[in-house]
């Protein structure tokens, strides 16, 4: 696996979001992380932030955070985009962003304050994982009482 590792290393600016979504996905799939390979990918991943569609950001965000690569410049690239797109985020793909977030520990109030904005007038589109992912989510977060409250106060 180290020498697809590194093929892909060298050939990641040509990959397309997919691709790129894809990669990081089988090697977290595998239990396999490489340090250069999730670099690069974040890398090449910032530049073609508008590429990806919220499934691709979702897989790569669950890739980095299922291996423990912390990459900061990408959570927050892909955050902001997130919140400046957020009606075209599904409640599956909230679910698995905020898993991400928190399981990397990273912290974003914005983000956290959008998605649940969002999923507390849809919480009847989730299912039982995907609530059960964003109660996690917060409570490891230690997510602020303004932000958690109105989930908490429907799920009653």
């Amino acid at each position: 696996f180290a020498a697809v590792a590194e093929s892909a290393t060298k050939k990641i600016d040509a990959f397309n979001a997919q691709d790129i979504s894809n990669t990081v996905w089988a090697f977290a799939t595998l239990g396999y992380e490489s340090p250069d390979l999730f670099k690069a990918v974040a890398k090449t991943t910032i530049t073609k932030l508008d590429t990806f569609n919220p499934q691709a950001l979702t897989n790569t965000l669950w890739a980095y955070a299922t291996v423990g690569h912390e990459s900061p410049d990408l959570f927050e690239a892909v955050a902001e985009r997130i919140i400046n797109n957020l009606d075209v985020f599904n409640a599956q793909d909230i679910s698995n962003t905020i898993w991400a977030y928190a399981t990397l520990n990273h912290q974003n109030p914005d983000l956290f304050e959008a998605f649940t904005d969002k999923l507390r007038y849809n919480l009847d589109q989730c299912n039982e994982q995907e609530i059960l992912n964003l109660l996690w989510s917060l409570a490891v977060m230690d997510a602020n009482v303004k932000i958690a409250t109105p989930i908490f106060s429907h799920i009653s």
